[in-house]
């Protein structure tokens, strides 16, 4: 599914603008200002993202009011999350407008998947599939302070299958409260959620978008072998190739 914008080519250009900075690696915030957000947060809903508000950073801590909290500004907000999402253009605009400060998931199984993976195997996943010319969708990083951040391809679900005696489950298969069994590949399908760009982590982190919401989204299995493959390269500690730095 590609993004449409409706027409609307003067927030295309300031979405690709703004994605082209970071690219280019001019010193721009991680996440935009009150316009660029609410833009990028609707380029992601006419993506056919559903979405819904999420916890935000509070200091080093989350914005929720649970002590210790495991997922700081990386849940959702409401235990409702998986009907609330939306992808209604007015209603993302009410959430981004009264509710400045939070983040955004978005729940998968429904019309997107998302292939989650170690950041270093992701970027070497990403330059090889590129280089084999596999089309590959919107492709988001979660960054960390460890060194253990993510990469996040964006898919079609293979979620919703017209018979639903077709819905096969897999190894992979990831939720939210089953992110510490699987360090390598994580297939957010029914039932799960990502943060999306832009979002902001304890620690002056991010979740940013490395290919935006209007790359169309692309077979999952068209991706899952060179991904695994490079997640095993990962885990098995073997050297990667030098990731090209934008000065």
């Amino acid at each position: 599914m590609s993004a449409t914008f409706g027409g609307r080519s003067g927030r295309q250009g300031r979405i690709s603008e703004w994605l082209r900075g970071r690219r280019a690696g001019r010193p721009l915030d991680e996440t935009p200002d009150a316009a660029g957000r609410e833009a990028l947060l609707l380029a992601a809903a006419a993506a056919g993202l559903p979405l819904a508000p999420a916890a935000y950073p509070s200091g080093y801590r989350c914005s929720c009011d649970r002590v210790g909290c495991p997922t700081p500004a990386r849940h959702p907000v409401s235990f409702a999350w998986q009907t609330q999402s939306t992808t209604d253009r007015s209603q993302v605009e009410r959430w981004a407008r009264h509710q400045p400060e939070a983040n955004f998931i978005t729940a998968t199984g429904m019309v997107h998947d998302v292939l989650d993976v170690p950041l270093s195997a992701g970027r070497q996943a990403l330059e090889r599939l590129l280089a084999a010319g596999v089309e590959v969708g919107p492709v988001a990083e979660s960054e960390s302070e460890a060194e253990d951040g993510r990469l996040l391809f964006f898919t079609h679900t293979r979620g919703t299958p017209e018979d639903e005696d077709e819905w096969w489950p897999c190894e992979l298969d990831c939720h939210p409260e089953t992110m510490d069994e699987h360090p390598g590949l994580r297939w957010h399908c029914r039932g799960s959620y990502v943060l999306v760009p832009p979002a902001r982590l304890p620690g002056d982190l991010a979740v940013h978008w490395v290919r935006g919401p209007e790359h169309p989204l692309p077979d999952p299995l068209s991706l899952l072998e060179i991904l695994t493959d490079e997640c095993a390269r990962h885990a098995a500690g073997e050297p990667d190739t030098a990731w090209p730095q934008h000065g």
